[in-house]
């Protein structure tokens, strides 16, 4: 919330000019249970504010800390604003918030004896901005609210533990998740672990769902499975609005099928531990865009909600979030599920095709390049949705090495269970590129008469579809569909903003940082320099150094010279006479040809000497490893799924005389998350985007969150460079189930 007790400044532009929040006073408060996160939502908005505006609490620093914690010293207005508000709920439930309150302090005033006359009218004028923190994701307009990532961790980390002792018991577990009446948290823990069955209230199961249920967990023992997850959101019931428990569930299974079953209620244990990296990232963006919003605020602007759209913030009136949340309630309230999951987001449905259809087209999948996390679930869900479409589906070990050696085997559904949470990659993967073994590769494509071919991996597997994009010309057995799907940790894949196995890494590089700085802070006075990986790409430096409140991270397509470090030398021995004394400083691993980490540490330790020492960590292959987390799990999953369809359209569209020939530019693309969409772009339209001697895209749009990095180690930083959310309306969610999987 922001006061105005100077003329309102029109626009960002004139606060450019005039100073950022010159004559502006900031308030944060909390409402609601607590979320992951939101010490550095505080920290976005607050603790690192642009100069000039006035916020009455203490500076805040990144923390490894869940939930809500911080000590204000507020004033009058802000403390009562706050004790009125705990008593009378939240006004977003009870009636709609005022999109501002001009001279709205009518029960503040001295008659009510709450503040003094003087302070009413100097503050006459507030505008409200939301960020949304809540574990469960049911604030419609936004992709993901503060805290759901950190949850869905906590979530997968039980799964994972529990299917260990499920599988050496060959038991059923019946997990109980959070969420209320959303069912998001439900939905992608199910199919982040590749779950049995499921329960969400959103979408009450038919009549006679017992029947079912039981008969699908009785198949897959058949089929020499060990352990059945069942997962129930707190809020599961059925069609007729009867509550569906974990025990009835538990109950059920023990009488019908008589397996040894358990219940787990996960409870507030997803309320707790560390923030994930994406919270911690996704709510310094969300705070940080939240003061811009309310600096450039005028007495006429209506109350909003900072968002997440895609990778994008953007900003969407208040009263719209609010209305369709309502909206959504009511109609469950009202059993009206179709609409409410509307409301939610549209849900498609896919009917998988019988297994008895035989489409007659033979597709390949392969891994290219560094092992990344997400690449087996992406495998599993491009084998099982080739499989649903009627194809004959080949596995390919060794990537275009072992394509050209023959190490090709066609795979069943069931040959990829248990794939979903698995690190690494399970087909093996290698960073030979075509070129060196064309005329086997050609020979096997002709052998086993592939159509279509699924390539997952980093900018080796992207520079491999190329050239066999460039051999078409050549060889007549090339012109088939091709598909990449970027997974590396390097982020350095054109055509798409996230490669798979990028989370995973910035999450394991962020644990480790989290260590060190501990060490840092038990020392006291001592500065760490940290290398990451990424090759060229600074990415995991950079959105590892926000997650973890770095003073620094140098990168290659940020130059920086001597100077600058000169600069950061300074600031860290300014930084060393407060009451935070340590230090954290990221290198990408070829930021530089000189200005090497050793070189950053006999710097460092030179110009430091007396004041702070220094020490150095090269975090190396531990990136690449772990398990994926739930983003890893869920996006390879989508990102398989959509793939494979895409391919078997193109197939269909490419049968002609009865053989198979793709060679427009289409018929070979890159499938990736760009900005709010999922898009397939052409390989040779990439090419003209593409640094090839650097192994990266020529235009990063991450480069925009350095400007947050600097800000939130306390640089005096420039606003002309930054580039704010726009105001919106609310759209509905796209939400995509593949019946069956």
């Amino acid at each position: 919330m922001a006061s105005h007790t100077t003329a309102a400044l029109g626009g960002l532009e004139q606060l450019r000019m005039c100073g950022a929040g010159a004559g502006r006073a900031l308030a944060v408060l909390t409402s609601g249970g607590d979320a992951q996160g939101q010490h550095e939502q505080w920290r976005g908005g607050t603790g690192e504010r642009p100069p000039g505006a006035r916020s009455r609490a203490r500076r805040a620093q990144p923390s490894r800390r869940g939930g809500t914690r911080w000590d204000a010293e507020c004033g009058g207005l802000l403390q009562q604003l706050v004790e009125e508000g705990r008593r009378a709920g939240s006004r977003g439930r009870r009636g709609p918030w005022p999109c501002a309150w001009p001279g709205s302090h009518g029960s503040l005033v001295p008659s009510a004896g709450k503040i003094p006359e003087s302070v009413a009218q100097t503050y006459s004028h507030l505008n409200i901005v939301g960020l949304v923190g809540s574990i469960d994701n049911d604030f419609c307009g936004t992709d993901m609210t503060i805290g759901t990532d950190s949850a869905l961790h906590r979530i997968m980390e039980v799964i994972d533990a529990i299917t260990t002792t499920a599988q050496s018991h060959q038991r059923t577990f019946v997990l109980e998740v959070m969420g209320r009446h959303c069912g998001y948290l439900a939905l992608v823990s199910a199919l982040a672990s590749g779950a049995d069955w499921l329960f969400i209230p959103e979408s009450p199961p038919e009549d006679g769902w017992e029947n079912f249920m039981c008969e699908r967990l009785g198949e897959t023992r058949s089929r020499g499975s060990r352990l059945n997850i069942i997962i129930i959101a707190e809020g599961a019931i059925d069609r007729h609005g009867k509550p569906i428990t974990s025990t009835y569930v538990k109950d059920l299974v023990v009488q019908r099928l008589g397996f040894d079953t358990r219940v787990t209620v996960l409870g507030h244990v997803q309320r707790g531990g560390t923030p994930s990296a994406f919270d911690r990232v996704l709510s310094s963006k969300m705070g940080m865009e939240a003061v811009m919003a309310l600096l450039e605020a005028t007495p006429d602007t209506p109350a909003c909600v900072v968002s997440l759209s895609g990778n994008q913030n953007v900003r969407l009136p208040l009263m719209e979030c609010v209305q369709v949340t309502k909206d959504v309630q009511k109609a469950m309230d009202e059993k009206r599920f179709d609409e409410a999951i509307q409301l939610r987001g549209r849900l498609g449905l896919r009917l998988p095709v019988s297994a008895f259809v035989q489409s007659n087209f033979s597709v390949a999948i392969l891994n290219v390049g560094a092992p990344a996390a997400g690449m087996n679930a992406a495998v599993r869900s491009a084998v099982r949705t080739g499989i649903s479409q009627g194809h004959k589906v080949y596995i390919i070990h060794d990537g275009f090495e072992g394509l050209a050696k023959g190490q090709i085997h066609e795979v069943n559904w069931h040959d990829v269970a248990g794939w979903l949470g698995r690190g690494g990659s399970m087909l093996g993967t290698k960073r030979t590129l075509p070129k060196t073994c064309l005329e086997k590769i050609v020979e096997n494509v002709r052998a086993y008469n592939i159509q279509a071919l699924l390539v997952i991996g980093g900018f080796e597997a992207y520079e491999g579809v190329l050239q066999l994009v460039e051999a078409r010309s050549q060889y007549e057995e090339l012109c088939f569909v091709m598909c990449v799907i970027p997974a590396t940790i390097s982020n350095n894949v054109p055509g798409t903003d996230f490669s798979l196995g990028s989370d995973t890494a910035v999450n394991a590089a962020m644990e480790s940082c989290d260590r060190i700085k501990q060490s840092a802070s038990g020392t006291k006075r001592r500065v760490f320099i940290v290398e990451t990986m990424g090759g060229y790409c600074g990415y995991l430096s950079t959105v590892t150094g926000i997650a973890v409140g770095a003073d620094a991270a140098y990168v290659f397509e940020d130059p920086f010279t001597i100077h600058d470090l000169k600069a950061n030398v300074e600031h860290l021995t300014d930084k060393m006479k407060t009451d935070i004394q340590r230090g954290l400083v990221l290198r990408n691993e070829k930021s530089h040809e000189h200005y090497t980490t050793e070189f950053l540490y006999n710097l460092y330790s030179s110009e430091g000497r007396g004041i702070f020492d220094c020490r150095t960590n090269v975090l190396g292959h531990l990136q690449q490893g772990g398990a994926p987390t739930p983003f890893d799990r869920n996006y390879g999953t989508k990102l398989g799924v959509k793939a494979m369809l895409w391919m078997s359209d193109k197939l269909r569209q490419s049968y002609r005389k009865g053989r198979v020939f793709a060679n427009s530019a289409d018929s070979a693309c890159v499938i990736g998350l760009r900005k709010k969409t999922v898009a397939f772009s052409p390989v040779t339209e990439l090419q003209k985007v593409t640094d090839f001697e650097h192994r990266m895209p020529q235009e990063q749009w991450w480069l925009d969150l350095r400007l947050m990095l600097k800000m939130l180690a306390n640089y005096q930083i420039s606003l002309t460079e930054y580039v704010p959310g726009k105001m919106e309306h609310v759209t509905r969610r796209t939400l995509s189930i593949e019946k069956g999987f």
